[in-house]
């Protein structure tokens, strides 16, 4: 995959984009990430990249030049790609999303800042609109960070086991079970018994059970489009008469 980041502040992802995974994920050539900064397409005297929004009002608005040449120069040898302008009107983000976007192999952030973006913009070079959450940051920048975090991490080789992506929350459609690790016994609280039982099957269905249970904890509207197995059917109600004998 290629990965190309428009923005007029690149050097705040050379944190993210040198360590851990996404690092890794580069030396593996898994993936290739580029920042451009846009500004330097611009063919203003005063490399200006912004103005006065037509109609007034406050704020400025990002210009389309730059952001055009900038695109049209980053896609010169590529077939066409992803073009995901980082907005807070956009599509809240979800980790269906990043499957999606782990699938293709050229994608392009547009991360703006002032007011907004020239409408052309949207119009004619964005293909995705993405939030990360319903709140306004300065600019695109973070919000591009998880994204391209959370989709590097789904290619192919990335992590050293396949299955962490598959088995992680959201992926499976429910949060996913709890985790225990050496010792067995913290200062007496205990890792459950079944977890050292050995009994794979079982320990399958406690995780299976168990995912359920905090997926009705913390997120209850997720089971709401999940579609159960009658086994699974039959956790939840113990679950929620458990709760219920709680309250």
């Amino acid at each position: 995959m290629r990965i190309d980041v428009l923005s007029l502040f690149p050097e705040m992802f050379s944190g993210v984009l040198g360590e851990s995974i996404v690092k890794k994920a580069q030396e593996k050539e898994a993936v290739e990430i580029h920042t451009v900064n846009f500004r330097e397409y611009s063919t203003n005297k005063h490399q200006n990249v912004d103005d006065y929004p037509y109609g007034g009002g406050a704020g400025m608005v990002l210009t389309p030049q730059p952001i055009f040449d900038a695109i049209e120069e980053v896609t010169k040898e590529a077939v066409k790609p992803r073009v995901v302008l980082m907005c807070p009107q956009g599509e809240r983000y979800t980790q269906k999303k990043a499957e999606e976007l782990a699938k293709e192999d050229h994608l392009i952030f547009i991360c703006g800042h002032y007011e907004g973006y020239d409408e052309r913009i949207r119009e004619h070079l964005v293909t995705d609109e993405i939030s990360i959450g319903d709140y306004v940051l300065t600019g695109g920048e973070l919000g591009a960070m998880v994204v391209i975090d959370s989709v590097v991490r789904l290619l192919p080789e990335v992590l050293g086991n396949e299955d962490s992506a598959m088995k992680d929350s959201h992926s499976t459609g429910l949060l996913e079970h709890p985790h225990y690790t050496r010792p067995s016994d913290f200062r007496g609280m205990k890792v459950p018994d079944v977890l050292l039982s050995g009994d794979h099957k079982k320990i399958a269905e406690w995780r299976d059970k168990e995912s359920i249970r905090r997926t009705f904890e913390r997120r209850p509207d997720m089971l709401e489009t999940h579609e159960l197995t009658p086994v699974q059917q039959k956790w939840l109600a113990e679950i929620k008469a458990e709760s219920n004998e709680k309250k």
